[in-house]
């Protein structure tokens, strides 16, 4: 079972002009446990400066780091583990590079690729969009709590619902029974990260205690 109910993913457009680690730096003294760096369009190099900023961030607040596909960056700075989808190495493939400690996180989309995931050896699924989100817009038209609630029946694995998640649609997607949340603007965008992610953890934390 993964350590984490609220999953942070980057995205450096959105902070308002503001330096991405000086965010995720406040999102983790906010409470944050968990960050996904997915910067896809910086260079292999880029990345792997950002990710070594993240991993001394991560380390210092205890929390994980996992890196969007790239498995090279990822063993690099000792991440924790890789974020994959449909358009990357297949979940066995990458399992045999990793081995059995670090996470593989599976970004889902249909219930069929999401029990694929977990038949291949993903450790946890995000499902979505649940809700419409300008960084989902590629994969059609979001899926909404229903088919979340179904995948979330469907697997054994913890399964984190993604996309246009803010605060007030919380209660909504943690009655689906699922693990947690996975989100960008609602802490990336706010102008202050580390306050929106206690009240974030805290409404997480109040819809699993009432289950």
């Amino acid at each position: 079972m993964i350590d984490f109910k609220l999953y942070l993913i980057t995205d450096r457009t959105q902070t308002a002009g503001r330096e991405l680690p000086a965010v995720i730096a406040e999102a983790l003294t906010g409470g944050v446990r968990s960050v996904q760096l997915r910067e896809k369009d910086l260079s292999a190099r880029q990345q792997l400066e950002l990710a070594v900023q993240l991993r001394a961030l991560t380390r210092e607040h205890n929390a994980r780091l996992l890196i969007n596909e790239r498995i090279d960056i990822a063993m690099a700075v000792g991440a924790d583990g890789v974020q994959v989808g449909a358009g990357s190495l297949p979940v066995t493939e990458v399992r045999r590079l990793l081995g059995p400690e670090l996470l593989i996180g599976y970004s889902a989309h249909t219930l069929g690729e999401a029990l694929r995931a977990e038949r291949d050896g993903a450790d946890f699924v995000t499902f979505g969009p649940v809700y419409a989100t300008p960084s989902k817009l590629k994969y059609g038209e979001p899926v909404g709590v229903a088919q979340l609630a179904e995948v979330v029946r469907s697997l054994n694995i913890p399964v984190l619902a993604l996309g246009g998640i803010k605060e007030a649609s919380i209660p909504e997607v943690m009655a689906t029974g699922c693990h947690g949340v996975a989100l960008i603007s609602a802490i990336i965008s706010d102008p202050d990260p580390k306050t929106a992610t206690g009240f974030l953890l805290e409404k997480i934390e109040k819809h699993v205690t009432q289950r």
